[in-house]
């Protein structure tokens, strides 16, 4: 039991490391994408840690599978490196003993990545529609960027604000600008502000401005000097957007079998198998020559996971597309792999090493 628990507890250190690492680099990369939206005003400012959020949970089981394939990779190469795994082999424990301790991590995480790709995964996607379709039709005026110029989601108005108020309630020199039955309207105010009739219509009030109405190409332009004017906000009508198959719970496309839905359902429950076999393929890869240093392992890692992460990213589109069948789909790619994790384990107990060249 002495291999067993340094085993698993040196695993589950560099899991967690790993693990911290790989979302560190997904979230700034997220947070970095959702920011620029925000600044360009596309997206709300508050929106950007909800949307984050359900991206995290979407993508937190092909994180795990990579993190327990790197996690277990980094474990065998170091022991192999400080001929650990020489030492333990000498009293009989060869390549398949480490299959236990392994998958007594690996397992216990495989039920959270199958429970979140094909449940809590889904649930996210449709959370973070319907949340972008509710801040898609919220009214325009509540997106306006100072510095730049909105359009708002009917097209009929043009909005610009120069800057923000110290209190952060209002705006200074506002700009608008408006075209209705063929007329053109322009107003500018030094100071603006948002207010809700009690009637829940919407109004932007400005103040101490100039309204400028005609027709362009003509010269009998009105101007208006005003105190105090009223501009009422029309009210945005999300239009209906057909969700997602990625949304769509796993027990309805089980019930309603379409080519589409089976696709996605297939890589929704290929993503724990894909974990197994990448934790597994990890024991053999680490038994190769120590004088190959550590960047090789690591090198011959990313291929092997970008080969099998594409090749499930093709048979899942074959799948939807019709051109392959259910019953051989993203399964075929799966079988094809556990023959190769299953072959370079019988290379590892056999006498010819793993990489070993042919002599003269």
């Amino acid at each position: 039991m002495l291999y067993r628990r340094a085993f698993v507890n040196e695993l589950l250190t560099n899991a967690l490391a790993v693990f911290a690492v790989l979302v560190g680099i997904f979230v700034t990369t997220l947070w970095i994408r959702f920011l620029g939206r925000a600044a360009s005003g596309v997206m709300p400012p508050e929106a950007v840690l909800v949307i984050l959020g359900f991206s995290i949970v979407n993508y937190l089981p092909v994180l795990l599978s990579v993190t327990l394939f790197v996690a277990a990779l980094l474990t065998l190469t170091r022991m192999a490196r400080d001929h650990e795994l020489v030492v333990w082999q000498s009293v009989g424990l060869g390549a398949t003993a480490w299959i236990k301790p392994l998958l007594m991590v690996t397992l216990p995480v495989t039920l959270v990545i199958a429970a979140i790709s094909l449940g809590l995964g889904p649930w996210a996607v449709q959370k973070s529609a319907e949340y972008r379709s509710q801040v898609e039709s919220r009214e325009e005026v509540s997106t306006i960027a100072p510095g730049l110029f909105r359009e708002s989601k009917a097209a009929d108005r043009v909005y610009f604000v120069e800057s923000l108020g110290l209190a952060g309630d209002t705006v200074r020199n506002v700009f608008v600008r408006s075209e209705q039955h063929g007329r053109l309207g322009i107003i500018v105010a030094g100071e603006g502000r948002q207010w809700v009739a009690p009637n829940g219509d919407r109004f932007l009030i400005m103040e101490n401005g100039r309204r400028y109405e005609g027709v362009a190409g003509r010269l009998d332009y009105r101007i208006l000097q005003f105190q105090r004017y009223l501009l009422r906000v029309e009210p945005f009508e999300a239009r209906m957007v057909e969700p997602s198959i990625k949304a769509i719970p796993s027990w309805v496309l089980l019930l309603n079998p379409t080519p589409e839905g089976q696709g996605e359902l297939q890589w929704r429950a290929a993503l724990p198998i894909t974990a197994v076999l990448l934790a597994l393929l990890a024991i053999p890869m680490s038994y190769v020559n120590p004088r190959s240093g550590r960047s090789f392992h690591l090198v011959a890692a990313v291929f092997a996971y970008m080969i099998y992460s594409n090749l499930l990213s093709v048979a899942q589109a074959w799948v939807a597309q019709g051109k392959l069948s259910p019953w051989v789909g993203l399964w075929s790619v799966h079988l094809v792999m556990a023959l190769v994790v299953s072959f370079l384990f019988y290379r590892c107990l056999s006498v010819v090493p793993l990489l070993a060249g042919r002599r003269p």
